[in-house]
């Protein structure tokens, strides 16, 4: 069972992704050109990178919606729902009239459409992650919940994939033409899959436990909706959760999609080799995910998650230093060292997060500490790293922007209680 659960979580996750990140990479190449046509390019990368960012805006608020319901009516249902609106924005975003066909409504059906993304995507981590956790036994926990979490890089190897095949067979003219909406029309074939997997697999056992358990004693506390018990409760895990966050959502962003802003206007490469670089970086980023979950359930949490946040606070300025060589074998190599290190955070995350809050609450919990610290944190990184980049004309500035949102997540993990093999139903018992 467990497996299956996993299977369904990872596919389902993959898909969501590889929508989400498939916009990041053509805000990089492309929306700049179509959307925001400027004589400046950096300028035009910054307004893509704005309705980037506005994704993030919503995802907060999708996480609140989808872990209200999701506590309320169970896991499956609300992964299936997020699965349809991600499909179905991304297919629409590739049958978009550019700005050339109908001026500036393009850029604001595009941005209408980036906020569904961000909605769906507010409420799919928290329902992955937490089907996985509470169908897994606390001793694997943090193996088998960090499989959802490599959705992420399978999402990206896709997105980045298609798109590279793309650069490498078509002209820049005819991928500016139509080549673009090609992986996005894709998304519509990988929905059905995923759609197919998901609904096949059962609801979390542990929720139902809690629901039933709730329905006996109704009381005044059982009747509150889950975001007020969670701000009565759990607010302090909500802020580890945010501060956990930040170094790792930050890093990832300037690692995966300032990284083709940066090769191709800052350094003068092509494009092909940002892409290349983010491609292999990210099939070995999808390898190592499950190692660190692993390596979580034997070491614990805290002290694995640290690796990670010390580890990139280092190696984000030997990262730019490569970069800066132009040497497409060591941008390689920067760019996946990069991504095993953000792995160490991300592996155990799922696991950490999901341990921090009851069943009653944990879908909510772990959906608005997970998705608010992404306002500020993933949504502005490639924004703030591309403004940086303009105002300085230098790569040092960007990385130690990353160095202090790397000290944020050591605070952050400092404050929280080491969570490795927790009982989630007795987690129940001593509390929300």
């Amino acid at each position: 069972m467990i497996k299956k659960v996993v299977g369904a979580s990872l596919i389902g996750t993959t898909v969501e992704w590889y929508d989400f990140f498939l916009y990041g990479s053509a805000a990089a190449l492309v929306f700049n050109k179509l959307f925001f046509p400027t004589a400046d390019p950096l300028t035009g990368t910054l307004l893509a990178f704005t309705t980037y960012a506005i994704g993030f805006l919503a995802r907060p608020l999708g996480g609140l919606v989808f872990g209200h319901f999701g506590d309320r009516l169970g896991r499956k249902k609300l992964l299936v729902l997020s699965l349809l609106l991600m499909g179905g924005a991304t297919m629409l975003m590739g049958v978009l009239p550019t700005y050339a066909s109908v001026g500036v409504l393009a850029p604001v059906l595009l941005t209408l459409l980036r906020l569904v993304q961000g909605f769906a995507l507010g409420g799919e981590w928290g329902g992955a992650v937490l089907i996985v956790s509470e169908h897994g036994d606390p001793l694997r926990r943090g193996f088998w919940a960090s499989w959802p979490q490599a959705g992420v890089p399978c999402g990206n190897l896709l997105a980045t994939g298609v798109l590279a095949v793309l650069a490498a067979v078509q002209s820049d003219e005819d991928f500016l033409a139509w080549g673009w909406r090609v992986p996005f029309l894709l998304s519509g074939v990988l929905v059905v899959i995923g759609l197919w997997i998901r609904l096949s697999v059962s609801e979390s056992p542990i929720f139902l436990a809690a629901q039933e358990k709730a329905a006996k004693e109704k009381g005044p506390e059982t009747e509150k909706a889950p975001a007020l018990l969670l701000l009565k409760h759990n607010w302090r895990e909500v802020l580890i959760a945010m501060g956990a966050r930040f170094a790792e959502n930050v890093s990832y962003y300037v690692i995966t999609a300032f990284i083709l802003v940066y090769v191709v206007t800052g350094l003068g490469l092509s494009k092909s080799v940002g892409l290349n670089a983010v491609l292999i970086a990210s099939a070995v980023h999808l390898v190592t995910i499950p190692v660190w979950g692993h390596l979580s359930d034997r070491f614990g949490r805290r002290s694995i998650y640290l690796v990670g946040a010390v580890g990139m606070a280092v190696w984000i300025f030997a990262f730019f230093a490569l970069l800066d060589t132009k040497d497409p074998v060591l941008i390689t190599v920067a760019t996946t060292v990069g991504l095993v290190l953000h792995g160490a955070m991300y592996g155990p995350q799922a696991a950490f997060f999901s341990e921090l809050f009851g069943t009653r609450v944990r879908y909510s919990g772990a959906s608005v500490g997970y998705q608010l610290a992404s306002i500020v944190a993933g949504a502005l990184a490639p924004l703030i790293a591309t403004a940086l980049l303009q105002a300085y004309k230098s790569s040092y500035p960007i990385a130690v922007y990353v160095l202090i949102t790397c000290v944020i997540t050591v605070v952050a993990i400092a404050f929280a209680k080491e969570t490795r093999g927790a009982d989630l139903e007795e987690h129940d018992r001593v509390g929300v």
